[in-house]
C-alpha cells in the first residue's frame, strides 16, 4: 500500500526517529541532546519546578493570607419558591426535601432562603432560615421551626 492511501485511509504513522546514527542523518554525535550536563544522560527525570540547586521560586516567595474555606460550615440551600411542590399542610423537614431532590449530596444542615414566593400553608424544618424566608413562610400561614 503506497503512503498517500495509507494516509487518506487513517493507516499512515510516522516512523520513529533513529538518533545518534552518524553525523550525516542530521541527528548523529549528542542526539539533538545538546553537550553534557544532567539533560543529555539517560534516565533523567527533572520535576516541573527544579530549578537545579537554587532556592525553587515558590520558597522565595512568602506566605500570605489565610483561607477560611476548610473550616466554613457548608448548608444545603433551599428557596421557599421550591417548597410550593409540597401538599397544602403538609410537614417539609430534611427527609422529604431530599426525597424530592432539592437536597443531595452530603448531609448538610438545611437553610431556607427567600427566593421567590410561597403560596401554600406549610410547617418547615430546618436549620436556618433568612429573615426573609421566614417572613414569606409565616405570610403564607405556614410556621418555620428550627431542627435541633
Amino acid at each position: 500500500m503506497d503512503i498517500s492511501r495509507a494516509v487518506k485511509l487513517g493507516k499512515h504513522r510516522a516512523k520513529r526517529k533513529r538518533v545518534g546514527r552518524g553525523e550525516g542523518s542530521g541527528r548523529g554525535k549528542t542526539s539533538g541532546r545538546g553537550h553534557k550536563g544532567q539533560k543529555s544522560r539517560s534516565g533523567v527525570s527533572l520535576k516541573p519546578l527544579a530549578e537545579g540547586g537554587q532556592r525553587p521560586l515558590f520558597r522565595r516567595l512568602p506566605k500570605r493570607g489565610f483561607n477560611n474555606k476548610r473550616f466554613a460550615r457548608r448548608w444545603a440551600i433551599v428557596n421557599v419558591r421550591d417548597l410550593n411542590r409540597f401538599e397544602e399542610g403538609s410537614r417539609v423537614d430534611e427527609a422529604a426535601l431530599r426525597e424530592a431532590g432539592l437536597v443531595s449530596g452530603p448531609k448538610a444542615p438545611v437553610k431556607v432562603l427567600g427566593k421567590g414566593e410561597i403560596e401554600r400553608k406549610l410547617t418547615v424544618v430546618a436549620a436556618r432560615f433568612s429573615a426573609g424566608a421566614r417572613a414569606k413562610i409565616e405570610a403564607a400561614g405556614g410556621t418555620p421551626e428550627v431542627a435541633r
